[in-house]
């Protein structure tokens, strides 16, 4: 869970998630139900970015998991970046169940997709998350 400092350190994050993709409002409520958020400083080339999520909607077209958030959408909207760089952020929900990616421009400042994963709690569920 997070503690208020993390929140301290990434304030403007839920204001950032308007209506980028259909996983924002979801985002929005899994940090204002204490969902642990991370932005990374680093910049990241976007074809590694796009790559990735476009590999992730592939995946999940293929085995059909209907619990996927914005990922088309966020697939779309990267694709309108090629050439620049990237940054990445997460938001785990406090209850362990959902999952979001976070793509921002080289700067931090705009946020310009985000997609989610969300799963069914079961009896085992636990701390760990693999998304």
């Amino acid at each position: 869970m997070a503690t208020e400092d993390e929140h301290a350190t990434h304030p403007d994050i839920a204001a950032m998630l308007t209506d980028q993709t259909s996983a924002c409002k979801a985002a929005r409520d899994a940090i204002a139900a204490g969902g642990e958020v991370k932005v990374w400083d680093r910049e990241v080339p976007h074809w590694m970015v796009h790559g990735i999520a476009a590999t992730r909607l592939k995946r999940s077209l293929k085995r059909g998991l209907p619990k996927t958030l914005g990922l088309d959408e966020t697939v779309e909207i990267l694709g309108r970046h090629r050439g620049e760089h990237l940054r990445t952020g997460t938001i785990l929900a406090a209850d362990r169940l959902s999952f979001f990616t976070l793509y921002f421009d080289a700067t931090g400042t705009e946020l310009l997709a985000c997609s989610g994963v969300q799963r069914s709690p079961t009896p085992s569920t636990n701390d760990s998350f693999e998304p």
